[in-house]
């Protein structure tokens, strides 16, 4: 399909069938709800599912003018949600179009009255279209950093530079944006060494949230293709991929780091980041700036502490 303004808004589905209350990003603001804009991605990354399986590598934009649409609609119909989450595959691919959003949002008001966050790849957007984003609404971008090796990111086909990380975080950092990055390990390459540079390239980084979890081999994209015919597959049966809890369980088995190892350093990495005193710091200081955000991070400690 290639006329996306055609379909049915997805929050209109929400307002018939679910309760948007029992739903809970730890990056946004509770309540939230969870949109489309656009299908497809252009970038080659081996690891990305939807744009191998189902959106195809062409971007397909709703108009500017439409999701605006769906933002009036749901600040009517969905009045209590505070938080929407722009799902693309990357949102911000369209710099143009990103502005133009950014611009209507502002022009009739609606930035006023709601926030929102997108995923956004760390070479497209510059500190002017953030400082726009964050006018319009914009509260938070979620790069896929996914290494601090540059060598991994070759690997896995990421077209972009450990560069473009730093410089995209320091000018989200200046337009007031929040930042939730994602990391991964167990790529082509990964080593003891480049899963360590990952973590202290969080760390450096030091963003407002992080997650790190092993590279999950999705059938249909070429890391799976990578992993089968290197055979660092543990099992092939799907059902196997899940924990009991319903998690993602890691089937990954490289040379030298099995999936008990990918598992520990994710779950190492968690708590070594969350729980530095600069982070601490960090946290005390964006809630005394904005008492708004006490609220999500009560909520999210209340999650890190189960976990932990």
């Amino acid at each position: 399909i290639q006329e996306l303004d055609s379909l049915p808004f997805v929050s209109s589905v929400y307002k018939e069938h679910l309760d948007i209350k029992k739903y809970f990003f730890s990056a946004g603001q509770y309540p939230m709800v969870m949109i489309m804009t656009g299908r497809g991605c252009s970038a080659r990354c081996t690891f990305c599912v939807y744009p191998q399986t189902f959106h195809d590598r062409t971007y397909r934009p709703r108009s500017p003018e439409n999701v605006v649409a769906e933002f009036e609609y749901i600040l009517k119909e969905l009045p209590e949600v505070k938080s929407v989450g722009i799902e693309d595959d990357t949102f911000t691919l369209d710099k143009e179009r990103v502005r133009k959003i950014s611009q209507l949002l502002i022009d009739k008001g609606i930035n006023k009255k709601i926030n929102w966050w997108a995923n956004a790849r760390v070479n497209t957007l510059d500190f002017d279209t953030m400082k726009l984003m964050k006018e319009a609404g914009c509260r938070l971008l979620i790069p896929g950093y996914e290494s601090g090796s540059q060598e991994i990111l070759n690997n896995i086909k990421k077209g972009v530079k450990i560069e473009n990380s730093i410089e995209f975080t320091k000018n989200a950092k200046r337009a007031g944006l929040l930042v939730h990055g994602c990391f991964m390990v167990g790529n082509p390459g990964e080593t003891e060494e480049t899963m360590r540079e990952t973590l202290e390239f969080a760390k450096r980084l030091n963003i407002d949230t992080a997650q790190f979890f092993p590279l999950m081999v999705y059938p249909g994209t070429e890391a799976y293709d990578w992993a089968k015919n290197n055979q660092y597959l543990t099992t092939e049966n799907y059902s196997d991929w899940l924990t009991e809890e319903g998690l993602h369980n890691c089937v990954l088995s490289l040379p030298d780091l099995p999936p008990e190892r990918l598992t520990e350093f994710c779950n190492n990495a968690r708590k070594e980041y969350y729980l530095r005193p600069k982070y601490i710091l960090l946290k005390l200081a964006q809630i005394i700036r904005n008492p708004a955000e006490l609220q999500r991070t009560l909520r999210s400690m209340k999650t890190f502490i189960k976990y932990l």
